[in-house]
């Protein structure tokens, strides 16, 4: 199959579209915002794919069908493989942050920073497991999809718990695109117990630099943070980017981050993405600046993540790999049984285009990352 015609985990469209009332602007000086329309289109196509990968078995998940709103749309197996795939190894590297390195000690609270969230269901699914005890969850994205998810999430009685009522700061964000949309979140517990444990920011990530730290409310910097980026900082200029996660590592010492992006642009498949994003009105500047898994690695190192220190280090794994490696044989037994894939050497081709990099690093405890450093000797 030539590369123009293996689909694109990224640039997917169906006719099934989240829950939204985003409209188009047209006019002069309107670019700036449909650019971001388109983006926070790539939202909806993760949508539709989770979905389809959830109605078939793949995951579970029993809040996807509520942020996609008509019928469900089955993907084709590559995509749903490639959801899966991508979905199950950041689990993976998350339970790990969670998970205590030594049982017998109290559980230490954490935190976990979702930067375009958008309809990412993973705090929900956390809970459901008990696996938000002691953690702080923050997601980051537009006022605009702030407001909608803050629709779905507290009229849905699936995501909120008897005890839950929503937690709404009195001021709005100081930015500069003036949005009147307040921070919101859930308040957790009963009487003199209730914290507010899930936190959305509605923000545009290009202006966090110019956000004092202590502004952001509950946003803490003295206990181990883990940053999620899932095809998220991709679409922003490198500079931008880069000043997203500066801000981060400059104020929390005890920190890890998770990068879920393509790459591999200098091949035909790679050129094709280029272009069929760009038939999109959407550009990846990290998909030609970091070009391969030694460009992630190196990137990471920039920002404080060395690989071979005591206290830090980074891995970076295609998707392609972390099927082979990480993904056991019996789980792909049962996948293969859901839905046959013949299209062994597309799904080969577009796996080897996307990767996760992850990386951690502390100022005095580093058995805080103990298991998210074992991750890294899974595909040795």
């Amino acid at each position: 199959m030539p590369a123009s015609q293996i689909p694109n985990l990224l640039s997917l469209r169906g006719k099934s579209r989240p829950h939204s009332h985003a409209k188009r602007r047209t006019g002069a000086g309107d670019a700036s915002q449909n650019n971001d329309l388109d983006i926070q289109g790539t939202d909806t196509d993760a949508a539709v794919s989770r979905l389809s990968a959830v109605s078939l078995g793949y995951l579970t998940d029993q809040y996807a069908s509520s942020f996609v709103k008509g019928p469900n749309i089955r993907r084709l197996p590559v995509i749903n493989r490639g959801t899966y795939t991508r979905t199950t190894a950041l689990d993976t590297l998350i339970e790990a942050f969670l998970s205590p390195h030594d049982t017998t000690l109290p559980k230490k609270r954490k935190q976990i920073i979702s930067l375009g969230a958008g309809t990412d269901t993973r705090y929900f699914r956390l809970r459901d497991k008990n696996q938000h005890l002691e953690l702080i969850y923050h997601e980051f994205d537009f006022p605009s999809v702030s407001r909608i998810k803050k629709q779905i999430v507290t009229t849905n009685s699936a995501f909120l718990q008897p005890s839950d009522c929503v937690y709404s700061p009195p001021v709005p964000f100081e930015s500069e695109n003036k949005s009147e949309e307040n921070e919101w979140g859930i308040l957790q517990g009963e009487g003199t117990l209730q914290q507010v444990l899930y936190y959305f920011h509605p923000l545009d990530l290009r202006e966090m630099s110019k956000l004092p730290f202590t502004k952001v409310s509950g946003l803490c910097s003295d206990i181990p943070t883990l940053i999620i980026s899932e095809c998220c900082l991709c679409y922003m200029d490198i500079s931008q980017s880069s000043r997203v996660i500066k801000w981060f590592t400059e104020n929390i010492p005890s920190i890890g981050i998770i990068l879920y992006e393509p790459l591999g642009s200098d091949d035909s498949f790679g050129k094709m993405m280029v272009k069929n994003l760009a038939a999109r009105n959407i550009f990846m500047p990290s998909l030609t600046f970091y070009k391969s898994l030694s460009d992630q690695r190196e990137r990471l190192s920039e920002f404080g993540f060395k690989d071979n220190c005591p206290k830090t280090g980074c891995k970076a794994e295609t998707i392609e790999n972390i099927w082979e490696e990480w993904v056991p044989f019996t789980e792909k037994e049962r996948l293969q049984q859901l839905e046959g894939l013949d299209e062994v050497e597309e799904w080969q081709i577009l796996a080897r285009h996307y990767a996760i990099s992850w990386g951690w690093k502390c100022d005095t405890d580093e058995w805080n990352w103990v298991n998210f450093r074992a991750i890294e000797n899974k595909s040795q």
